[in-house]
Order: structure tokens, then sequence, then C-alpha cells
């Protein structure tokens, strides 16, 4: 095979990929924004909330006491029309619902939303955690957060995104040292794509991460981000995956010189995500 052909099909593809890319996003600024409700208005709810709004979007916050003074005070503060209601109503308003709740709360409210039918769930929850014997955190479930709500929910469109991001991050980008990851796990194209849009126009940069079944390993890195504190470290990390083409200019052959790399079913159909690194540099 020739590998100068390879290398110059995948610079092309990349810049093609940068330029649809830019296409979504450009797309997404001149269309009408989505209403998104932000269940929870603790400290991520508090965070998502007004920085989405600030962006365009309609915010309607859902909470268990949608007058309290708390709340009241997010609303006013959150400003461009925000408005707070029940969970139930909040998700039935929007087009995306942005799920800010920690367990077993997430596993109360989810279940008891109403028809979520077409609409995009946002799921940002660490799973049901416990500690080991080693002192260390392990999740107590067989699957995911994300699956799980997408059981109770069998007609919404679940995405695993955000988990990965304390909100620090989200208030503000640059705190964190510059745009930082948002593995983005769904069995849906069009909510990735929509969730990658959100995502990069926050200031973070998206990646497919593939089918929903992936959010355990997304969930598995959100608990690695628990590592320093468990370990009383003075600072902790950020998940930040770097470019690199490495692997797509020097794929693995095996032994007998065979291409030993199986082939997603979904690989001509991937989620287009806006690109904030640019196209990828050519194969040395």
């Amino acid at each position: 095979m020739n590998w100068n052909i390879v290398c110059v099909s995948l610079v092309i593809f990349g810049i093609l990929d940068f330029a649809n890319a830019e296409q979504v996003v450009d797309s997404a600024k001149s269309e009408p924004k989505d209403t998104i409700a932000v269940i929870g208005t603790g400290d991520m709810g508090n965070s998502f909330g007004p920085r989405l709004a600030d962006l365009g979007y309609k915010v309607v916050y859902g909470s268990r006491n949608p007058a309290s003074d708390k709340v009241s005070a997010l609303v006013a503060t959150t400003g461009h029309g925000a408005s707070a209601t029940t969970q139930m109503q909040a998700a039935q308003q929007a087009e995306v619902v942005l799920l800010a709740l920690p367990w077993p709360a997430m596993e109360t409210v989810t279940q008891n939303l109403g028809d979520l039918e077409g609409k995009v769930l946002i799921d940002i929850s660490y799973p049901p955690i416990d500690i080991a014997e080693d002192g260390y955190y392990i999740v107590t479930v067989e699957t995911s957060s994300a699956e799980m709500i997408q059981g109770w929910n069998p007609t919404a469109k679940v995405v695993k995104a955000f988990g990965t991001l304390g909100s620090n991050a989200i208030d503000d980008p640059s705190s964190v040292g510059g745009a930082v990851s948002v593995p983005i796990a769904s069995d849906y194209r069009d909510a990735k794509e929509k969730v990658a849009v959100i995502a990069a126009e926050l200031g973070f940069d998206p990646i497919d991460a593939g089918p929903l079944r992936i959010s355990r390993t997304i969930e598995a890195m959100q608990n690695l981000l628990l590592v320093p504190l468990l370990q009383r470290r003075a600072t902790s990390w950020n998940l930040y995956f770097r470019r690199s083409n490495y692997w797509n200019c020097n794929p693995y052959v095996s032994e007998d010189g065979v291409f030993d790399w199986p082939r997603a079913p979904d690989a001509d159909n991937l989620a287009t995500i806006p690109e904030t690194q640019g196209p990828p540099q050519p194969c040395p």
C-alpha cells in the first residue's frame, strides 16, 4: 500500500471535516436557539444556566422549589428571559434537557419528567459510587448512569457529556488553561451533533466518543478526576485529549502482516463535530 497516498488522503479528509464542522457551528449561530431546561440548581446547574443564556439559549430551570429565594436569585442573575418552574414542567418546555442532578435524586427525577419523546437529555452526572476497601471510589451499577436514564426514557435521546468537567471550567474555561475536552457518547447522531455545538460554543473541545455504552468509560474517567481529592493532593487535573495522527499514519499491523483494526459499523456515518484544533498535520 502506498502510505504517501494514505497520508495525503487523511489530510484532505481532515480539512474537509474541519470545513464541515465550521459550517455546523456557523449554521447553529444563524438558527433560532433551543430552549434548554436545566434540571437542578446546584453547583453545576447554576454554572451552566447563566452561560447558556449568555449564548442565546432560552433557559428554564427545573427545581423542587422554583419559588425559593435561591432559585429566584439564580433566575435574576441568569437574565435573558430565564425562568424557573417544576422539574417536569421545565422538561416539557424544552428541546434540550440538561440533567444537573446527583444520585440518588437522578433516579427519582428522571423517571418523573413526563413524555420526553424526541428530546435531547444530557446526563452530566457521576454514576452511583461507593468507597471500596482500598479507600477509592467504585461504581455500584453494572452499566452507567446514562444507560439507566435511557432505559427509563426510551423515546428520548440521551447523551453523556460534560461530566468530566468541574463547575469552575463551566464558569470560565480559561481557568483550567484553555479548552479542555468533552467526550460525548450517544446512540443518536443528531443529538451528539447538537451537544457538540453547545460544547464548542461554551469554549470546550468536543470529542465524539461513540455510542451510549461508552458512557461507562466516560464515567470511569470521571472517577479518575476524584483520585487527587481522595489522596488529599494540593491540585487535581482536567482532561484534555491532544490531537495526534500517529495511529492514522502508522496503523497497527500484526506479525503476519495483516491490518488488524476492526471497523466500527458507523464509520461512514459519523457525527460532524465542531473542530477546535484545526486540521491534522500531514503524516511525516
